[in-house]
């Protein structure tokens, strides 16, 4: 689901859980999910969702942020 798209964008550090790799993840009940989004809000956060980590730390739990940004914006140009 992730190590494909991060080897086409050449995010060597991402895409797979294993040692050395930037932790990134998102935990779920997949018969909890829900998609809240339509056409006229694309940007409704989907339902279901438990907990979500940024490079080890928890970002998002109990359908809320927690306030940490651990993160940074990724910008890929084309070669």
């Amino acid at each position: 689901m992730t190590s494909l798209p991060a080897a086409l964008l050449g995010l060597k550090d991402r895409g797979t859980i294993r040692q050395g790799m930037r932790a990134y993840l998102v935990l779920f009940d997949a018969g909890k999910i829900i998609d809240r989004s339509t056409f006229k809000e694309p940007g409704l956060i989907a339902g279901g969702v438990n907990r979500v980590f940024v490079n080890g730390t928890e970002v998002w739990r109990d359908e809320a942020v927690t306030g940490n940004k651990p993160g940074r914006v990724l910008r890929h140009s084309p070669s």
